[in-house]
């Protein structure tokens, strides 16, 4: 593991607790107390993290730490995820993503899917999407167009939010959109950290035929700030065999279905 992945997952670490400790940092990746106290602080110049006696906690914004830091965790579950998700997607589809490591991950399946390459225009996809990465990231493929929602740029997640957002997507329709969630439970259905940014996904899976929610089964059973909307708007969840059979239970039982990447 090179410097760059460690600080990634001292990060990550960060993300599961309001703390770190050098001698947590020491055990968990083998080095010297000396090397997990320069980790520290150069995360702390880059104001990831506050620096403390003996470790460092998370910064008040920290909640959620931005997307190139966030790709690893759990990135076999997204992987298997994406996958999935390509069963539903025909060719030709209008397709909404917001923004979200899975989505990100779901945007590259899209990308190198061998059956649209060399498609005519009106045979490819159509991608909207409120994130600035996956447009960047899709933009380079031929067989895909894609359309951005506008709006201001959340800068931790590269996500539009705003009213500008809110006057493009009151103007289309989907036949699909994938909506990436940071919790989940039956009472409160599928929520995120940002209230703006629950609002941009609420509204984007309102104008899909069929909206899926995307998310691997960490998520499941977790709150989150901010609900997206409410459950009947959704016509499943995707996500991993991490998912408890009685949480499986639940939200089938509630109305959703469930589909499982194993």
């Amino acid at each position: 593991m090179n410097r760059e992945e460690r600080l990634s997952s001292i990060l990550d670490l960060l993300g599961s607790a309001d703390s770190v400790q050098v001698a947590e940092i020491v055990d968990t990746f083998g080095v010297s107390p000396a090397t997990a106290r320069r980790d520290l602080d150069v995360l702390a110049s880059r104001q990831l993290l506050n620096r403390t006696r003996g470790g460092a906690t998370a910064i008040s914004v920290a909640y959620d730490l931005p997307l190139r830091y966030k790709r690893e965790q759990h990135a076999d579950a997204k992987q298997r995820i994406a996958a999935k998700v390509m069963d539903l997607v025909p060719p030709g589809a209008r397709v909404g993503l917001t923004g979200g490591s899975t989505c990100t991950t779901i945007a590259s399946e899209l990308g190198q899917r061998a059956d649209l390459v060399g498609r005519t225009t009106a045979e490819s996809l159509t991608v909207v999407t409120n994130a600035v990465n996956i447009a960047a990231q899709l933009v380079i493929r031929p067989h895909i167009r894609v359309v951005m929602t506008g709006g201001v740029i959340h800068a931790r997640s590269y996500e539009l939010v705003g009213p500008y957002s809110d006057l493009m997507l009151e103007r289309i329709t989907l036949d699909l959109a994938f909506v990436g969630i940071n919790g989940f439970d039956v009472l409160n259905g599928p929520m995120v950290h940002d209230d703006r940014e629950a609002r941009v996904n609420g509204l984007m899976a309102s104008r899909a035929e069929r909206a899926w929610l995307v998310a691997d089964s960490s998520k499941v059973g977790h709150r989150a700030f901010a609900s997206i909307g409410r459950l009947d708007m959704f016509y499943g969840l995707v996500t991993d065999n991490g998912i408890s059979a009685r949480d499986r239970r639940e939200i089938t039982d509630a109305g959703l279905q469930v589909l499982v990447a194993d």
